[in-house]
């Protein structure tokens, strides 16, 4: 037993496509998804500073970089399938709690247990860093489908991806993050030109 297990571990995150089952311009795996997690929320995380917040970088960074490894273990589940349910929502995040325990007692040295256990917790959570994940995470989505449809992927599950991304965006509660995403970043994103209708479908999100 020791570390190297881990560290080959994360070879598979990889070879783990986002979103599988659908047709799409372009695949995205899960590693280069958490590199991109943690630089939105470097991002954000400089315009909450600026805006007054304490923000403990450390935290974010590991709750960032750690957010999705125990799909190592069951996977990316499709977003309508994950979100169908409150329920089971819950049973997914309890099974891969449960595998990921398992994971660290049994491939992590024993010296490093309580390191591995609060760095692989659950990141979203009420505080600065873990909005910021929050934000992150779903920006993310939010950006992979706006790829999709900027090409002319039409495909319904991508459409439905941007509007309950962009919907849980405008939510989240750091005012400063949110105001910095619907007054800027989200004027450049209407204002490229896009196969699919992403203007309309941006309009409709926000006169809802």
């Amino acid at each position: 037993m020791g570390i190297h297990k881990f560290f080959t571990s994360l070879n598979d995150l990889e070879r783990i496509i986002r979103a599988p089952g659908r047709f799409k311009f372009e695949e995205h795996n899960v590693a280069a998804h958490s590199w991109k997690v943690s630089q939105y929320a470097m991002f954000f995380a400089t315009i909450e500073e600026r805006a007054g917040k304490n923000v403990d970088w450390k935290s974010l960074y590991e709750k960032t970089i750690n957010h999705d490894f125990a799909e190592v273990f069951i996977g990316d589940i499709k977003t309508p399938v994950k979100h169908s349910s409150p329920e089971l929502k819950e049973m997914i995040a309890k099974v891969e709690e449960g595998m990921m325990e398992k994971f660290i007692y049994r491939e992590i040295p024993e010296e490093f247990h309580d390191v591995f256990f609060d760095r692989m917790k659950e990141g979203k959570d009420a505080s600065t860093e873990g909005r910021l994940l929050e934000m992150a995470d779903k920006l993310d989505q939010f950006y992979e489908s706006f790829a999709e449809l900027k090409r002319g992927n039409s495909d319904k599950e991508f459409v439905a991806m941007y509007r309950i991304a962009l919907k849980k965006l405008l939510a989240i509660p750091l005012k400063a993050s949110v105001d910095y995403f619907r007054h800027v970043i989200l004027e450049d994103v209407i204002s490229e030109d896009s196969i699919v209708d992403i203007k309309e479908i941006t309009r409709e999100v926000l006169a809802d």
